[in-house]
């Protein structure tokens, strides 16, 4: 892999200019796609969590990306009772940017308008179908007992902000949070920008940003040059063919599974032949280097190799054209519509140049006697398409999707991309169903070869998706900061991480 480092010394050596603002401690960070959805509940949107995730709403537990582990947020400890309850002690003097105090309350109303099917959030939606009892024996103690048993409850918890009981609304989506974090969610124009401004009353250690501007272009050429014009001080997606300067560019493995989800609901799609068609027929090898970094690794199955259950004997499909054709042709003799038209629906920015992947991708289905259309999305379009309720009106769909999976569990992933219940699934397999249960409550060794089973049932039996790529990220950073990105930065941005130099 190629590495990037910020060197402040070789820039000035080379006459690159240190922008002017250099005293200023505001910055400005470039996304990729609009945010249209500012609700801490859909933090699992790279485009929310990149904004809200611990910078405006905190979690209980954090998740330590840089050296593995869980360390104490919200929460300041935390043991398990019995079987089926953890027991959580909260931070004492913790203030909301309101001024109410952060009590064993809030906690209790997360948990419960994160399972609120009114809004369908997509955090909650990684708990899948888990319910909670929760007890609060005073303030800054909460009993969560879940159902089924979870002896990773503690993990799950570091992916859920904690929302205000009194400020929040419990049945519509927030567009002005109210957290506990390090910065207050000031100004959005919606289509424009979003500002954050740092909490000067926070509990912790003030951070060195005074200010946070997010903008947002959607050509990667564009937002890495606004860095050198001073417009700019990080853009966290770049283009591979745009991370050139390694005074100022960062690769990073980033544990995001690039992926199309194959609707198995509606023909031609709903036969098997069709899907192993569509895995068959993309030759992965040819986005290497050319569309995708080189450092991209070809995938198997739904996260990256450091999860927990990833199954090793699992392969990527291979670039079989031949064999692809056979299996239409086959599928057409026994009556199976494969001129009914697929329509393809990826998400505008999700990943550098996935338009030209997506086109490509098309191409090698048409090559294959598939009749397929590709639609390009905006992500609240898209979302039609991929989260419940879904808006296929009968149309079989293949829609484009990157998946998170930072912190190393399949229960992040297996239930809400395969089972009957899970938001982004359109399976409903009562087999797989059980399967997902019984891992989700197993330890150890157990665990493992639970979820790596899940993983082969789910994209070989069935085969429910064509897996592409496991992603390397890249991210240019001005050269008055100090700021590396970590496994995470696709997912959450800490501006408390940031310094300046």
């Amino acid at each position: 892999m190629r590495h990037y480092r910020i060197v402040g010394a070789a820039l000035l050596a080379s006459g690159m200019a240190v922008p002017a603002l250099a005293q200023d401690r505001s910055v400005t960070i470039v996304l990729p796609q609009t945010v249209d959805i500012v609700d801490p509940c859909m933090a699992a949107r790279q485009t929310t969590g990149r904004v809200v995730s611990e910078n405006v709403n905190e979690m209980m537990i954090e998740f330590d990306y840089v050296n593995g582990g869980l360390k104490p947020r919200l929460a300041t400890e935390w043991s398990q009772i019995d079987d089926d309850t953890w027991q959580f002690k909260l931070r004492e003097g913790v203030r909301w940017h309101d001024g109410r105090d952060f009590t064993a309350k809030d906690v209790a109303f997360t948990l419960e308008r994160n399972k609120n099917p009114n809004l369908t959030c997509e955090v909650g939606g990684k708990f899948g179908a888990m319910k909670f009892a929760v007890e609060a024996p005073d303030d800054h103690t909460i009993n969560i007992t879940t159902n089924p048993p979870s002896p990773i409850l503690p993990l799950l918890m570091s992916i859920m902000p904690i929302t205000s009981a009194a400020a929040t609304p419990e049945d519509e989506l927030t567009r002005k949070p109210i957290g506990t974090g390090p910065y207050t969610f000031e100004t959005w124009n919606v289509g424009q920008s979003i500002v954050l401004k740092r909490n000067d009353d926070y509990w912790g250690e003030q951070p060195q940003v005074e200010e946070a501007t997010y903008v947002w272009r959607d050509d990667s050429a564009v937002a890495a040059a606004m860095v050198f014009t001073d417009e700019a001080d990080i853009v966290p997606s770049l283009a591979m063919q745009d991370a050139n300067n390694p005074d100022t560019d960062f690769a990073y493995p980033n544990s995001e599974t690039t992926y199309v989800r194959i609707d198995t609901r509606a023909a031609p799609t709903n036969d098997i032949r069709i899907r192993e068609a569509l895995n068959l027929a993309i030759d992965k090898e040819a986005f290497i280097g050319t569309l995708l970094p080189a450092e991209s690794q070809l995938a198997s199955q739904l996260v990256v190799p450091t999860t927990i259950g990833y199954n090793r004997e699992m392969e990527p499909w291979p670039f079989d054209p031949e064999r692809a054709k056979e299996l239409v042709a086959e599928a057409k003799a026994d009556g199976v519509p494969v001129d009914t038209e697929i329509l393809i629906v990826a998400r505008s920015g999700v990943f550098p140049n996935v338009t030209e992947t997506m086109e490509a991708m098309m191409g090698m289905w048409r090559d294959v006697g598939l009749n397929v259309k590709l639609q390009m999305s905006e992500v609240s379009v898209h979302n039609t398409y991929f989260v419940r309720p879904f808006n296929q009106d009968g149309v079989p769909t293949l829609v484009g999707a990157m998946h998170d999976n930072a912190t190393g569990d399949p229960v992040f992933s297996a239930y809400i991309k395969y089972a009957s219940g899970g938001i982004q699934s359109v399976l409903d397999d009562p087999d797989l169903d059980r399967m997902i249960a019984d891992a989700t409550t197993a330890t150890g060794d157990d665990r493992a070869a639970r979820w790596a089973e899940v993983f082969r049932v789910a994209e070989r039996d069935i085969i429910a998706s064509v897996p592409m790529f496991h992603m390397v990220g890249f991210t240019r950073v001005s050269p008055r900061l100090d700021y590396q990105p970590t496994i995470a930065a696709n997912s959450e941005l800490q501006l408390a991480q940031i310094k300046f130099r």
